[in-house]
């Protein structure tokens, strides 16, 4: 498909900042799964916590001039499996930041765990810590699914691990769940989402599994379902979803009144963060300057406890011109199902809405971006076809 033409000429200008998050990597879980194409690694022994936030904290007060005078308004900890960390260690870790950024006192703090990779000391420690959202990643309550995930945990387990999370005082719990994985059929996703709905969590992450560069299942492709069972399984789910009053606000996000996800909202709508740990990546606006950084830590976990705080564990690059700064833009905030106002186009892409008012026009044309004034959204059939939407603007 031919680009629709898109002004080069022309910098950014930003006239106000948005929100900064901070995203924390932490790489080590108990097994490397087969569909995984994260930067993460199987811990051998005990994962090296205390050696490692060292590492983060100067990783993070080397990112501090690029963010001086800004508040955090979410903290995300990821993985790898986080839970794997001591409480005291995640403590170290969030009182650190607190003392080296200002964090918003309604500051949503997210730590990834595994059913199987945590128990009630270690959650309450969390909790403790300030830790005050848990994503757990169930995928599955079936057996054979999960054996062919390479889980270590089953349903049982993946039910406890939320029993668990209220026990010690979360109010505020997602589930990561898969659909159209090997050997699915509609019947058994929809009875992983039954089982996963039971469980009355704020958020529902419910996503297709796809088969990712660089992974195992890449390599040996495992017997997945066809269109026709993925197509009806989106379909029906989304109103059993919608009938226990979960609203999907994003591609794959699914939440009850006031839960969204606060940290991956910020992404979608091109908001700030900065990224420390082996292979985070972070975005940040430099207002006086009219650019877009971007940088990426050093993905080895042993050459970064060794490098971090230090030039050698960064690479950086700009977003080098408007195309690209509309580009990025639109690649987030087009999964959003409400869209984006144009102000908001202008305000993170350091752009008039102007500048995209050709490939735009296209887009509407073909039915896959709403016409209605002053919104970015894309339609339902828009949100199926993104990546070709997004080429009319590369």
């Amino acid at each position: 498909m031919n680009a629709v033409p898109l002004p080069h000429e022309g910098g950014l200008r930003f006239d106000s900042l948005p929100p900064l998050s901070l995203y924390v990597h932490l790489p080590w879980c108990v097994r490397k799964c087969p569909y995984c194409d994260f930067n993460s690694y199987e811990a051998r022994g005990n994962v090296p916590d205390e050696e490692y936030v060292d590492a983060l904290l100067r990783d993070l007060r080397r990112e501090l001039p690029l963010v001086q005078g800004r508040q955090l308004v979410t903290v995300f900890l990821g993985g790898g499996t986080p839970s794997l960390f001591s409480g005291p260690a995640i403590a170290r870790l969030l009182a650190g930041v607190r003392a080296e950024l200002a964090v918003a006192t309604d500051v949503e703090i997210t730590l990834e765990a595994n059913p199987g990779a945590v128990d009630a000391a270690g959650f309450a420690a969390f909790r403790e810590a300030g830790v005050n959202r848990l994503s757990i990643g169930i995928q599955s309550f079936r057996a054979e699914q999960l054996r062919a995930l390479g889980r270590v945990h089953d349903g049982s387990q993946a039910r406890a691990a939320v029993a668990t999370a209220r026990a010690v005082g979360f109010d505020n719990v997602n589930v990561d769940l898969m659909y159209g994985l090997p050997h699915d059929d509609v019947p058994g996703a929809l009875a992983d989402l039954e089982h996963a709905l039971a469980l009355e969590t704020e958020h529902v992450s419910w996503y297709q599994l796809t088969l990712e560069p660089n992974t195992a299942f890449e390599r040996r492709p495992p017997p997945l379902p066809g269109d026709e069972v993925v197509t009806d399984t989106e379909e029906q789910g989304r109103e059993l979803l919608a009938t226990h009053g979960y609203s999907r606000y994003e591609i794959s996000g699914y939440a009850r009144p006031g839960r969204r996800c606060e940290h991956n909202v910020n992404y979608w709508q091109f908001g700030d963060y900065l990224g420390v740990g082996a292979g985070a990546h972070g975005k940040v606006t430099l207002q006086e300057a009219g650019d877009i950084v971007r940088r990426a830590k050093t993905r080895n976990p042993r050459t970064y406890v060794q490098r971090a705080g230090t030039a050698e564990a960064v690479t950086e690059e700009r977003v080098a011109t408007p195309r690209e700064a509309a580009l990025e833009f639109l690649m987030n905030a087009l999964r959003l199902l409400d869209g984006t106002p144009d102000a908001m186009f202008s305000a993170r892409a350091g752009l008039p809405a102007a500048a995209i008012a050709v490939p735009r026009a296209a887009a509407v044309a073909r039915g896959w971006l709403s016409a209605e004034p002053e919104t970015l959204r894309a339609t339902p059939v828009g949100l199926d076809r993104l990546n070709r939407l997004l080429e009319l603007f590369a």
